[in-house]
């Protein structure tokens, strides 16, 4: 019943919020070593990044498609698209105006998206704590009622224990009364006593 308690680090509390925007400024940062590297204004670059783009756009189109679509694989699909448009466009840019722009957009797209997720994280954990304290409180009820249960009966046992070590000794003494003779009162028609032995424990 006794669960370790476990104490989160603040690092592991604060990396899934800080995720989306360390994704999109590392797309950023990339794109622009990029464009310092020969990409400015390099159509063939553009070219290839808008047909990456387009190909991650189609697969988070037909991977959502249909009843049976898979939206971890299109959420994968469409943010890969986004981060190609704007490494893209980070790359072929002269100044940082549009690929600033384009990242602030991003990265409230991305928080926009990861803050559906965290909510659904959190029902389910506030539900699981819920139930485990349901479960707890169920628990420590029944240990209770075992526990009086348990002393009821020790006590009946300690009750019926004094009552036979009374009775032995009441027949006992009775045997050692003068003129008492079991024999006569079985003749005068009164049932026999059973014979008894008592054992004591110095």
């Amino acid at each position: 019943m006794n669960e370790p308690l476990v104490a989160c680090h603040w690092l592991a509390l604060t990396a899934p919020k800080a995720a989306p925007a360390l994704a999109t400024s590392t797309v950023l940062i990339l794109g622009r070593i990029w464009n310092a590297n020969g990409a400015e204004h390099s159509i063939g670059n553009a070219a290839l990044m808008v047909v990456l783009a387009t190909g991650a756009a189609a697969a988070g189109a037909f991977a959502s498609a249909g009843r049976e679509g898979d939206s971890v694989i299109a959420g994968t699909a469409f943010a890969t698209c986004g981060g190609l448009a704007l490494a893209g466009v980070a790359g072929y840019a002269d100044g940082l105006s549009l690929p600033l722009l384009l990242w602030v957009l991003a990265t409230a797209v991305a928080y926009g998206l990861a803050a559906r997720y965290w909510r659904t994280d959190r029902r389910e954990y506030v539900a699981h704590e819920r139930h485990l304290t349901e479960r707890r409180e169920e628990h420590a009820h029944i240990e209770r009622v075992e526990a009086l249960r348990a002393g009821a009966q020790i006590e009946v046992a300690r009750e019926g224990a004094a009552y036979a070590t009374a009775l032995a000794q009441a027949l006992t003494a009775r045997a050692a009364l003068p003129g008492f003779d079991p024999i006569e009162l079985t003749c005068a028609g009164l049932p026999e006593l059973p014979a008894i032995e008592i054992t004591k424990e110095y």
